[in-house]
This record gives C-alpha cells, sequence and structure tokens, in this order.
C-alpha cells in the first residue's frame, strides 16, 4: 500500500508525463505538496544564543517545545524563565560524550550562590511523565492503539501471556511507537508518552521524587537513551543549531562536566520565538500525511542503486521528522 502511495506522490508532484521514482527519503521529503506541511508557532520555538564560536560566529539553537498534553507544567516554567530572562548568562556545564549537552546554573547547586528562580514555577509529580493513550489523535498511531486492545481481549480468551510477552521485540522500550504533532512517542496501549531521541530536550533533575523545574536542560546529542523515557521530562527537540551543541568540547569530569569556569560555554540569551525579530518561520512535515507516512516506509524498506537489502523495519529515532525553512510567498 504504501509503495503505491509513493507513486501517488510522484504523479502528484512531478510534471504530467513525468514517471520519476522517488526512491529517496529526502527525494520524497522534497516531493511533499505544501499541504502537508505544518508551520511550527513562534510562541512554540526557544531561540537560545550561545556566546560566539572561536571563529567569532554566532551560534544560535532553536527548540520546538513539545505540544499538549505533555510536559505542559515543565514547558509552562520553560516559558516563565524565559520571560524573565532567567537563562540570559548561564552556561553550557556538561558535555557527556555519545549522551548529552546540559545547561544550567554553574552555582546552582551551591547555597548562597544559586541564581533566584522567578516566582510561580509549577511542581510536577512523576506521573506527568506520561500522558493517557486515548489522547493520540495521528490516525495511525490510533490504529495502532486500538489493535493493542483488540489483541489483548482476544489474548485473554485464549492465553496466559499478554500483548508485551509477545510484541516486546520490535522496540524493546514499548509496544507500539508512532509520532504526535511531529514529534516521536511510544505506548503500552494504556499510557503514551514521548521518546529520547537525538536532538531531543529534557529536564536535569536530582534523585526521585525530584522532576526538576525546567531551569536545567539538556539535549541528546548521541545514541537515543531510551532508557530515559518515562524517568525524565522531555520538553521537545531541537530543531536547528544541533551542530553547535554536539560540537563543543567533551567535559573531562565525571559524567562530562566541565571542571573549571573556563572550559563552559555561555549562554548570552535565550528568547521565545515571537520575542526574536530576525527568526525565520520553520515548519515541519505533517506526521499525520500521506507524504511522511510514504517516507516513513522509505526508511525502513530502501532499496536503490546505494541499499542492496531493505532493513525490514526501522527504530522510532531513525525516522527524523523533517524540518524546512518555510517558503516565502511567491517563491
Amino acid at each position: 500500500m504504501l509503495s503505491l502511495s509513493a507513486a501517488c506522490v510522484s504523479s502528484q508532484s512531478l510534471a504530467a508525463g513525468d514517471q520519476v521514482v522517488l526512491q529517496t527519503p529526502n527525494q520524497i521529503v522534497a516531493a511533499a505538496p505544501a499541504s502537508d506541511w505544518v508551520r511550527i508557532a513562534p510562541d512554540d520555538l526557544l531561540v537560545m544564543d550561545l556566546a560566539p564560536g572561536a571563529n567569532g560566529k554566532p551560534r544560535r539553537v532553536v527548540i520546538q517545545l513539545i505540544s499538549e498534553p505533555f510536559s505542559q507544567g515543565w514547558t509552562g516554567n520553560i516559558r516563565k524563565l524565559a520571560a524573565a530572562r532567567w537563562y540570559d548568562g548561564i552556561s553550557v556545564v556538561r558535555v557527556q560524550d555519545n549522551y548529552v549537552v546540559q545547561w544550567g546554573d554553574p552555582d546552582g547547586e551551591v547555597p548562597g550562590k544559586a541564581k533566584p528562580l522567578p516566582d510561580g514555577l509549577q511542581s510536577m509529580t512523576e506521573a506527568e511523565y506520561e500522558a493517557d493513550a486515548s489522547i493520540a489523535n495521528d490516525p495511525a498511531l490510533k490504529q495502532k492503539i486500538k489493535a493493542l486492545e483488540d489483541l489483548a481481549a482476544v489474548m485473554s480468551q485464549v492465553s496466559d501471556m499478554t500483548p508485551a510477552e509477545v510484541l516486546h521485540g520490535r522496540d524493546p522500550y514499548a509496544l507500539v511507537t508512532g509520532f504526535e504533532a511531529g514529534l516521536p512517542v511510544a505506548s503500552d496501549g494504556a499510557r503514551i508518552w514521548p521518546t529520547h531521541c537525538y536532538g531531543s530536550v529534557g529536564v536535569g533533575r536530582n534523585i526521585s521524587p525530584d522532576t526538576g523545574t525546567g531551569a536545567e536542560l539538556y539535549a541528546v546529542i548521541g545514541h537515543a537513551p531510551r532508557q530515559l523515557d518515562r524517568n525524565i521530562a522531555v520538553v521537545g527537540r531541537v530543531i536547528a543549531g544541533i551542530e553547535h551543541l554536539s560540537s563543543l568540547p567533551r567535559g573531562t569530569g565525571e559524567l562530562g562536566f566541565y571542571e573549571t569556569p573556563a572550559e563552559r560555554t555561555a549562554i548570552l540569551a535565550v528568547r521565545m520565538g515571537k520575542d526574536v525579530s530576525d527568526l525565520p518561520a520553520y515548519e515541519y512535515l505533517s506526521t499525520a500525511s500521506q507524504s511522511f507516512a510514504v517516507y516513513m516506509d522509505k526508511r525502513a524498506n530502501r532499496k536503490d542503486d546505494f541499499y542492496i537489502q531493505p532493513a525490514d523495519g526501522v527504530d522510532i529515532c531513525n525516522v527524523p521528522v523533517p524540518i524546512r525553512v518555510a517558503k516565502r510567498v511567491g517563491t
């Protein structure tokens, strides 16, 4: 079915008479019609400007905050912290190879020296790391969750095994995976939660039951640490400028923390996108679109001049949702 869909995308996106086959994920993304792209509201973007690099060039990181119902207590705090200019002047304090870049107040754990937090920040519980699966809106994801419910009902009549025992081989961390509003999520049929993939942004915290406020954040710069799912709040993903984080020098201290102030990278300013005048408009390829379904299928079943053997499967974190700068009207 998806192969037929790919042919449809080809015929819709190319001039009449052209029969070019879209063989690669990039070709499918390039051929996606404008109606399959979703504009990201500036108020859902967090813009972080690091101190210039050694070459003097600016270093900007743009983060898309996760949408409802996920992690809204933390994203609400992040908006308040940005509005209070609290992030301005803090630093990147940790860079652990193949893991995360973390930023926050370098003196946050030092009594009497920690930067005071603004009033009105919320406290969240660990239960808020996930949401009820009934909130799923994406048709494909809803179909998978419904299938799990049906399977559980049938299996209860014929076996003592649960769907988890039968299905927990494809994804080691969840029964099903999918996308909600452009971000990767996972579900066990009863609950749904955002996943830790490359570029995901999470909230640093201390030992449970502490869940963090959002004053300390990190971005994944290595192999997807999915073991963190449902253990730490995911609040968004980096959609531009990840190279400015992943290329930072690794910390030499424990867990990649920098051992001297000189090693840290200063954060000049953090603003919501609506407050940044020169910020371009960003779009993501709708994860509910036919184009995305074909793109995802091709990520799993690519066979072209380079690929010999299709993988016949793909990890949720190996399907990066395409992002582009929105085209100007008339171009």
